[in-house]
This record gives structure tokens, sequence and C-alpha cells, in this order.
């Protein structure tokens, strides 16, 4: 036998167009990740002001001609209302200035991102030295000692998706990687509910009363974890109704190639790239993301959008493999009864 006779038996067209895949991925995830955070630049961040009558008009003005266009900002009546509304999550920080003195206060929260808060300490410390002014930080919603650089939300999230993808891929390769009713896609479904609350509630346990990383309700973390890991368990197990095998790829293709580069962890999202910035919250690490944030540092606010789009994936995951294996299987059953009268 030759070297081509050896080749063509040894490499097969579906095992060359799988390993082609891989490689398309693999150049994906390279772009991607260095794509989104090769070099952070905050733009358009929501910014509040408040300052006396005239100049806090004059301020916005100014912030909002700084260069490169880092800050949207917007006059707030007062600081109990700046701080208010970055709890609620409707800006990301604040100046508050002085009108007897030189000495303002810029608000941030480090607990939606310590680096978006570092870069607003630069950009307004900067700004107001041109002003011959000087600024102090408040942090209103610090992210905790244990929690570096406020990563471990981002971090747990992850962790809860890769549990997603991953059990429900080892699901369907273990018996084949397209159900073969609705029966095995049920059981499938179901059994990928009650990993989902293990996995919720191992994650919550484990980020919050042993390594004590992140504070907020463990009952509220291990909801979101059980959501977030079904969400994505769902939608693998479409995939893999639609495609097979392939459907694991693609996954890992919007899961981690393009969601977690963009889920607002390493760089909060003002941060990131457009086309980072506006795809991150449409998918679950981002959604999930903003969502522990949210339960650590602002007081469980500003969560409805992000469950909406996690529930999403969850109904639409567990619709499209229902509605495959039964049209499959009405499928079989005309072309047997098509047989039966042959």
């Amino acid at each position: 036998m030759t070297f081509a006779d050896e080749f063509k038996s040894a490499v097969t067209p579906r095992a060359a167009l799988l390993v082609i895949g891989v490689l398309a991925l693999q150049l994906l995830f390279i772009a991607s990740y260095v794509g989104a955070l090769h070099n952070p630049k905050p733009k358009d961040v929501a910014f509040g002001v408040v300052a006396p009558g005239e100049a806090a008009v004059q301020t916005k003005d100014q912030l909002a001609k700084l260069p490169g266009d880092p800050l949207d900002p917007r006059v707030v009546k007062n600081e109990v209302e700046a701080r208010r509304q970055i709890m609620d999550r409707k800006i990301d920080g604040a100046l508050i200035v002085d009108p007897r003195g030189t000495n303002d206060t810029l608000l941030v929260a480090s607990g939606g991102g310590k680096a978006l808060a570092n870069a607003l300490e630069m950009i307004t410390t900067r700004a107001e030295g041109a002003q011959k002014r000087t600024v102090r930080t408040v942090d209103v919603a610090a992210a905790s000692s244990q929690d570096f650089n406020g990563l471990s939300s981002f971090y747990l999230v992850v962790g809860w998706c890769v549990g997603g993808y991953l059990c429900a891929s080892i699901m369907s390769i273990s018996a084949g990687s397209k159900p073969a009713n609705p029966q095995r896609a049920a059981i499938r479904l179901g059994s990928m509910a009650l990993l989902s609350l293990a996995g919720g509630l191992g994650g919550a346990v484990i980020i919050g009363p042993i390594l004590g990383a992140l504070p907020g309700s463990i009952m509220a973390l291990w909801g979101l974890g059980a959501l977030v890991t079904f969400a994505v368990g769902a939608f693998t197990l479409a995939l893999e109704s639609l495609t097979g095998v392939v459907g694991i790829g693609l996954a890992v293709l919007v899961i981690v190639v393009a969601g977690n580069p963009s889920a607002g962890g390493a760089f909060p999202l003002p941060m990131l790239p457009p086309f980072w910035e506006a795809i991150g919250p449409a998918l679950p690490p981002g959604a999930g993301t903003w969502v522990a944030r949210s339960i650590a540092y602002f007081k469980g606010n500003a969560v409805t959008g992000p469950l909406l789009v996690l529930s999403a994936w969850a109904v639409a995951g567990t619709a499209v493999t229902m509605l495959v294996a039964m049209r499959r299987t009405r499928g079989r059953a005309a072309t047997g009864l098509s047989g039966e009268a042959g």
C-alpha cells in the first residue's frame, strides 16, 4: 500500500474537516482575546458631575471634551443622588466639586471592576490638575480585599459556564451526539438541571464561606450559578442536537471565544473595543458576571436585564433540543410507515 493510500485510510474527510475546524477555533480564540484585551481604553464611561449652579454645566462640558472621549458626563443634583446612581449601576463614577475650595471628591465603585475605577481616578486627577484643583477618591462599592482586582465574580461565572458545556458534551457523546427521541432529550435536560443546581451551590459555597473571596447572598449566588450553568448546558445540547459533535465546538466558539473576553471581567465593558462591548451583555459570561458583581457589591441592583438574557438562553436551548428530538422521531416514524406501505 502506498503512502497516499495509507494517508487516505488514516485521515478521513470528516476528520480533516474537524481538524480544520479546530484550527479555525484556535485562531479565533487568539484573535478574540487579544483583540478585546490588548489595549483597554475607557470610552464614554457613564459619569456624574455634582457642582453648584453654572459650574455643573461647565465641568460637564470640560469633561466631555477630554481627548479620546473617555467620559460620558451628566449633571447629577447632589452627592446622595450620585451615590444612589452608582449603586443602581446607572453611572460608574462621579465628581463632587467643592465650591468653597480646590479639593474635589471622586466617587468610584471598584466592585464593578478595579481597572475602571483606577482609570477614572487617573482621568479625573489629570483633568483636575489642569484646572489647578486636586481630587480625593472615595470607593462607594469597594471590592473585597480577598477579591483581587474584582475578578472573583468573573472566574466564578467562567467556572459555571465550563461546567455547563462540559456536562452537556459528556452526556451527548456518551450515548451518541444526537438525541434519539424526546424522552432521551428530556432526561438529558433534567440531568442538566440537577447538575446545575449542584454546581451553582458548590460555586457559591467555595467563593463565599470557604475562600471568602466574594461577599453577597449565598442563596442569590446559588440561583445565579444554577441559571448560568443550565443556560450554557441547554444551549450546548441544542447545538449538538442540530449539528452533532460539531456543536461542542460551536458552543466553545460562542461561550469561550466570544463570551469570555467580552464579559467585562478583566476590563469592564466601557474599556473594551466596540464589538466586544456590544456583544458582552447578550452572552452568558457577560450577563452572569454583571449579576454576580451586583449581588456581591451593589445590593442586587440592576439585575433584571441580565437575568432575562440568561433565561432566554436557557429557554431557547431547551426548546430547540426538544423540538429537534420530536422532529427526528416523527421523521423516523414517517419513514417506517412509508417502508411498510411499500
